[in-house]
């Protein structure tokens, strides 16, 4: 009894630290909260104020002259680069862990996937440098006029391309950070699943693609559910690479993949230096909502994944019922 107590004490830290975290964003950040109401998050202007000018009073909180905060481009800029880091990742993550799954032998698996890895263990900085010099050159001197001249009739490949730095390109070095996550877990799901299955699908007259696509991988949704929501949350929570190589507009939603963009976790780093000089303190205050939301963003999230996982395993047993 006495272990299992200690058990559930200790499974318990992690839950209780998320809460303790959220509740420390919520109390922090509630006079900021309380001041930017509904248009926090309706807005599109970010802007500190005077900071040098005397405070002033703006219905009973105090300010500096000309603030206002507003999130909308942050908003926007996070959501989007997650949703094109997911769109290349995915598909990679699938496919490169299918590979090393089904057709790499054991002992060159095991190296393959070592090297898949060990991109996890790389710095984000490091990512973010390598976007900086390599990655931003080439997609802004190549590839972005050839996607805007080839597919300029689509409004979000229409010009003008800019100069490499922006929200395709965030979008890529994050699907790049990510792939490992999914490559890892997928891969190990796959090579647990039973050679059985695949002998007697395969005696059935399944082709090796029939295999794969058809009962491989189904039997693994789940795993691939779950992997993408951890490559969802780091992708939305990445700092410094994205900080390295959006562009850090401020105040401007994309009108199209090459436009510069500032996520809310890059955000925050950029700004707070400039925040803590903010004399009343709203300043770093409004960043920290920008934290609260941004925590509770990524609870949604993981929320409905587990809704959809809930229901997939529900119609799962009903469907063998």
């Amino acid at each position: 009894m006495r272990f299992k107590t200690v058990l559930a004490g200790v499974a318990g830290v992690l839950p209780a630290s998320l809460l303790l975290i959220v509740l420390f964003l919520a109390i922090y950040s509630w006079p900021a909260i309380h001041f930017n109401g509904f248009s926090f998050v309706a807005s599109n202007t970010w802007n500190l104020g005077n900071l040098y000018g005397n405070p002033v009073m703006v219905g009973g909180t105090q300010i500096a002259p000309g603030a206002h905060y507003g999130i909308v481009f942050l908003i926007a800029g996070t959501l989007l680069s997650t949703l094109i880091a997911l769109v290349v990742a995915v598909p990679v993550g699938v496919g490169a862990a299918v590979f090393l799954a089904e057709a790499v032998p054991g002992q060159l698996r095991v190296w393959l996937s070592l090297f898949v890895e060990l991109l996890a263990a790389v710095p984000s900085v490091v990512f973010g440098l390598w976007g900086y010099v390599v990655v931003i050159p080439f997609l802004g001197h190549y590839v972005f006029p050839f996607l805007a001249a080839v597919l300029w009739f689509i409004p979000i490949f229409a010009g003008p391309t800019g100069s490499g730095y922006g929200l395709f390109t965030s979008g890529l070095v994050l699907a790049l950070m990510i792939v490992p996550l999914i490559v890892a877990t997928l891969r190990d799901a796959l090579v647990a699943q039973p050679a059985a299955i695949r002998e007697a699908v395969t005696a059935l007259g399944a082709t090796r693609f029939e295999v794969i696509s058809k009962v491989v991988l189904p039997s693994v949704n789940r795993v691939l559910i779950g992997a993408t929501i951890l490559a969802l949350g780091r992708a939305m929570g990445e700092t410094m690479a994205v900080l390295m190589v959006s562009g850090n507009a401020l105040n401007y939603l994309p009108r199209n993949i090459y436009a510069p963009i500032s996520t809310m976790a890059a955000f925050i780093v950029s700004q707070l230096d400039s925040a803590l000089q903010d004399p009343t303190g709203m300043a770093v205050k409004s960043l920290a909502e920008i934290a609260l939301i941004l925590s509770l963003l990524s609870l949604i999230i993981n929320f409905l994944a587990r809704l959809v996982l809930a229901l997939e395993a529900h119609g799962a047993r009903r469907a063998t019922i």
